[in-house]
């Protein structure tokens, strides 16, 4: 009886702490009724939080009995507080219904909330401008290599110009990936030239998200390699400025300083970007960007945003790489072989987008944009291989051994282009219920004009910016598409989403000059393409769902390549492919995330361009036909490990692997000539697409502000032309590509005394591998040598 009276007593202040407590549960949804996901939920004093789940419900335990403040806060609505009494041992239900506040108009995949993923009908990825800061990136490229299923090939190690290639595509320029800012395509061409020489500035980016699946049919036209979108940061509620400064090897320097405000009805945002180097790699180089960003309230129902940019590059970009030779010789990585070559690009854009909220229930945004970019690059001409009859101005390399050094002429070939886009595009949202079935409407449609202006001078390398005028000539195009895409919630677990996107592309080649002598050559031609698409969406639990879909896959020939420089069309059909794919994404416990996706996309046709930046000859008067048919089999894969919240300790450590298993092959018969003998392809691995995929970071952060990360990337064996040649050829440009491993380290360290201000360190290349990172477009490029740069972020 003593030893029970005495277990009696210990287990009073137990009991009496459990019935100090209570727990305080709700949904929270909009003004519409819309079930609202990862609310963020806090009992105000504490560090009592949760967030809501795919059904819009939270549960707060271990809340202290009596009047306490629940606060909930989401992007996008007003924040509200309510005051309620918790009765001890007991449940205290507290609904919420938010307002909608008004956000800067523009286009978005997903959202920046990474919840949302979980109501997404297939693959989809979102970087945020958390995890960018953390990655510390020279390049763009170390920022999509995190995703899976990308390739990103570095040109010049500095991500000046992005090749992204999804899924065994090519990654040549991105052009099989429709590239957006804020919604809105950054292409030269969007349709009849689609690639990237110009790219959006990692450096001021808020966030990036890809879709892979059949959300993809909203966009286009592109739509078989997936859809990437830069976010930039937004007219923030209150002042708030931003400072980061970066230097590093080479006269390598990145400032950029932000700042933004809401006043009354009236946000903005201003940021301006430069980055320069002296010798960094290959590279010198500058850019100056500076882009804002206006939010104007006009009234209860009506938006308007408004968004400008500037964009100016210079630098000694070139297509020449090293030879086998010399490559194998190990003396020549970066010696500027072509010490003429320069490239300025110059870009102004704006855009309006207008936000017409109907009801709680229809929105009608209309966006209008134009662009323009220059690109002109004066580029030396040379030559593999000796010539007696010409007379070179320098030589590089050892011309004793055979394929060992590049003859450089005195003449220079001026590249000159210019492009005009312009577009406009409403988008009607609607959330109804019919049949008892709530639903998710989305349809618009877009008119898009694009012009190109090109121009061939040839020129001496005294002065490369003025010669003979060989070729001109302009490309027109005007595109119409329309789309329509309904998400069926059958229950509150399972969606279904199908959709159609239809794209009409009239375009037309004018001829003016071409190889010296006038010509009075035009041809027009046109195309109409359907692209359906379905996914779905099944939730087992909460944080756990399953997804699939299937989609046409689809992107228009190249202006250039579709209609010959003698005025006769090729009659390339579009590039074609279906698309599917099923998989499953699991937040199996608060710090432990897995995603697995199984992909089969079957081309019936794949373009293999003219143009040299894809490893094609280049010539004016090159034909082309139809590249045939390609399969591509694989499966990504990504794990997330958060060890803080796993074991609920004060050191965050975290460990993130993304991989992707891809075989991309030729798929029929199709015959290329090698040696003067036609050899069938068929069986062969898809140039510039890597069994392999693998990227893993593991990041650590203490309690007292240092911060330390190791991320290791490894990308597999691969091929530079579709012989799959093993040895390299004497130009370097065919060939296989060794697998290779590289690791980049980073520490950060929060200064106390000033809450917002943290100083880094990163390096690239730790252990200084070197490798080839590409054969095109004129020889071997070497990935950059190791490369350490520090830096300060302050906010205020």
């Amino acid at each position: 009886m003593l030893i029970l009276l005495f277990l009696s007593f210990l287990c009073l202040p137990l009991s009496a702490l459990a019935q100090q407590t209570g727990m305080v549960s709700g949904t929270v949804t909009s003004g519409s009724g819309e079930t609202l996901i990862g609310v963020n939920i806090l009992v105000k004093g504490t560090d009592s939080g949760t967030s809501t789940n795919i059904q819009g419900r939270y549960l707060l335990e271990q809340v202290p009995a009596g009047q306490v403040t629940v606060v909930v806060s989401y992007v996008g609505f007003k924040a509200e507080e309510r005051t309620v009494t918790v009765q001890p041992g007991q449940e205290t239900v507290v609904n919420f219904v938010l307002s909608r506040i008004f956000d800067m108009p523009g286009i978005t995949l997903i959202g920046q909330q990474p919840e949302r993923l979980e109501r997404v009908p297939g693959s989809a990825s979102v970087v945020t401008e958390q995890q960018i800061t953390q990655i510390a990136p020279v390049s763009g490229h170390e920022v999509f290599r995190r995703i899976p299923g990308i390739h990103a090939v570095e040109e010049e190690g500095l991500g000046l110009r992005a090749n992204i290639g999804v899924r065994g595509l090519d990654p040549s320029k991105s052009r099989s990936v429709l590239m957006l800012e804020d919604g809105i395509p950054v292409a030269l061409a969007p349709y009849g030239e689609p690639e990237m020489y110009y790219t959006p500035s990692m450096d001021r980016m808020a966030g990036v998200e890809v879709v892979k699946g059949s959300g993809s049919i909203l966009f286009g036209p592109q739509t078989f390699g997936g859809v990437v979108n830069f976010i930039t940061a937004d007219p923030p509620p209150v002042p708030t400025a931003t400072i980061h400064l970066r230097g590093g090897e080479g006269g390598f320097f990145t400032s950029r300083l932000s700042y933004g405000n809401t006043v009354g009805n009236t946000g903005v945002q201003v940021n301006y970007l430069r980055r320069q180097g002296d010798e960094v790699g290959l590279l010198n180089f500058g850019v100056h960007d500076l882009s804002s960003k206006l939010k104007l309230v006009l009234g209860d129902r009506s938006v308007v945003g408004v968004k400008l940019g500037f964009y100016d590059e210079t630098s000694n970009s070139t297509y020449v790489g090293l030879t086998q030779a010399m490559y194998d010789g190990g003396l020549l990585d970066f010696t500027h072989l072509a010490p003429d070559d320069i490239l300025d690009i110059r870009r102004y854009s704006a855009s309006v987008t207008h936000d017409f909220f109907m009801n709680e229930n229809v929105t009608l945004r209309t966006t209008a944009y134009g662009y323009t970019t220059t690109r002109n690059w004066s580029r030396q001409d040379f030559d593999t291989t000796f010539n007696p009859n010409r007379d070179y101005a320098r030589i590089i390399g050892d011309d004793s051994v055979a394929g060992g050094a590049l003859f450089f002429r005195n003449t220079t070939g001026n590249r000159n282009r210019q492009f005009e886009v312009f577009g406009i595009e409403p988008r009607l949202s609607v959330n109804y219920v019919f049949g008892g079935i709530t639903n998710e409407f989305d349809a618009g449609m877009r008119y898009l004009y694009e012009r190109a202006f090109e121009q061939r001078v040839d020129g001496t390398i005294n002065s490369p910016q003025s010669g003979l005028l060989r070729d001109d000539e302009i490309r027109t195009g005007h595109a119409v598409s329309a789309f329509f895409q309904n998400r069926f919630n059958l229950t509150d677990a399972f969606s279904v989403t199908p959709g159609l996107r239809v794209e009409y592309f009239d375009y037309s080649r004018d001829i003016r000059r071409l190889g010296n002598a006038e010509q009075t050559v035009m041809r027009s031609d046109d195309l109409v393409e359907f692209i359906p698409g379905v996914g779905f969406n099944y939730q087992l639990r909460d944080g756990v769902a399953m997804y699939g879909g299937v989609h046409r896959g689809f992107g228009p020939p190249r202006v250039k390549d579709a209609i010959s420089a003698l005025g006769v069309s090729e009659e390339l059909d579009a590039e074609t492919s279906w698309n599917f794919e099923a998989g499953t994404r699991a937040q199996l416990y608060p710090g432990l995330f897995v995603e697995l996706t199984g992909f089969y996309m079957n081309f019936t046709n794949q373009i293999i361009p003219v143009a040299e930046a894809a490893g094609g000859s280049g010539a004016p008067g090159a034909s082309l036909t139809n590249g045939g048919e390609t399969e591509h089999l694989g499966v990504e894969t990504t794990l997330g490990l958060n060890f803080q919240q796993l074991l609920n300790t004060s050191w965050l450590v975290e460990l993130n692997t993304t991989a992707t298993w891809v075989q991309a092959e030729f798929s029929s018969d199709r015959f290329v000539n090698s040696g003067g003998e036609a050899v069938n392809v068929k069986g062969n691995s898809v140039p510039y697409a890597p069994e392999w995929l693998v990227n893993t970071e593991l990041g650590i952060g203490t309690p007292f502000g240092l911060g330390l990360s190791l991320i290791g990337t490894y990308i597999g064996k691969q091929y530079g032309d579709v012989l799959n040649r093993e040895e390299g050829t004497l130009d370097g440009r065919g060939g296989a590509i060794p697998a290779y491993f590289v690791l980049d380290g980073r520490a950060t360290y929060v200064i106390p005394q000033f809450s917002n201000a943290t100083v880094n360190v990163s390096v690239k290349n730790l252990l200084d591998e070197r490798y080839i990172v590409s054969r095109r477009p004129q020889g071997i490029r070497v990935g950059l040598p190791r490369f350490v740069t520090a830096g300060v972020d302050i906010r205020f």
